[in-house]
């Protein structure tokens, strides 16, 4: 005969998991636009942090075309002017945890967690979070939202682009 023994945990062994902070979190919703053109390509679009005084933190995320043949689609990476100039030149691609697919026009949302790559141990400071699009047969644009990290409460701020990006939306909570 067996004996079944339900065993409640409590005390030290619940404990230490519940007083465990989360994680602070970045989230940027990003408009693409759907372009009324002849000849619509999907834009390459790169994301990344970057101090006051525009020097590069980190890159959060870089979509590009990467099914074409022989790394092709990484040709174009350089069409994001300013990312290219501060950051993308000095990257391997594809980049873990940065790269990914070009996105269809709607609306896009991604978020980042403190602690975890791409974003990691960002210092205490204000912030910009930077988006740079760039389309074949089409044009380029480069949207600012300013943040503050880490944040003391939920906030959130955005900037609207005028062609290849629409609203961009940051927020931010602890």
């Amino acid at each position: 005969m067996r004996r079944l023994i339900a065993v409640t945990l409590t005390g030290m062994a619940a404990g230490p998991l519940a007083g465990q902070a989360v994680a602070a979190e970045l989230t940027v919703n990003i408009d693409i636009p759907r372009l009324d053109v002849a000849e619509y390509h999907r834009p390459y679009l790169s994301m990344w942090v970057e101090r006051a005084d525009q020097t590069p933190v980190t890159t959060l995320a870089v979509w590009y075309d990467q099914n074409k043949k022989n790394g092709e689609g990484t040709k174009w990476l350089k069409d994001m002017r300013q990312w290219w100039r501060k950051a993308g030149r000095d990257m391997q691609f594809p980049a873990d945890g940065v790269s990914g697919a070009t996105r269809a026009p709607g609306e896009q949302v991604v978020t980042f967690t403190e602690g975890k790559a791409p974003l990691g141990k960002l210092p205490a400071g204000e912030y910009q979070l930077v988006v740079e699009a760039a389309r074949e047969v089409g044009g380029r644009e480069l949207v600012r939202v300013p943040f503050v990290w880490p944040p003391a409460g939920a906030k959130s701020a955005q900037a609207k682009g005028e062609h290849e990006l629409g609203t961009v939306t940051v927020s931010v909570k602890p």
